[in-house]
């Protein structure tokens, strides 16, 4: 599972970044990323729900959060 380090950037710049991966993954592919700001919890299910990728679970060990997402099966792959 590919794993993306967005520790240490702060709030609105993760959910930027996902946008930027997920355009680089191929459909159903699922992913690790991982952050520090607070503010991600709560950002990475409303941008879930807004864009259509899964979820597939969220932990938080420590001030690392976590969350492994399934890029949406419509989602065209841009390498």
């Amino acid at each position: 599972m590919k794993e993306f380090d967005l520790k240490g950037i702060r709030c609105p710049i993760p959910i930027v970044e996902l946008s930027r991966i997920v355009q680089q993954l191929d459909p159903e592919e699922e992913f690790r990323v991982l952050a520090t700001d607070p503010a991600f919890q709560l950002d990475v299910e409303a941008w879930c729900r807004r864009t259509g990728h899964e979820l597939v679970s969220r932990s938080q060990e420590g001030d690392v959060l976590s969350a492994e997402i399934r890029v949406r099966t419509d989602e065209p792959a841009r390498r």
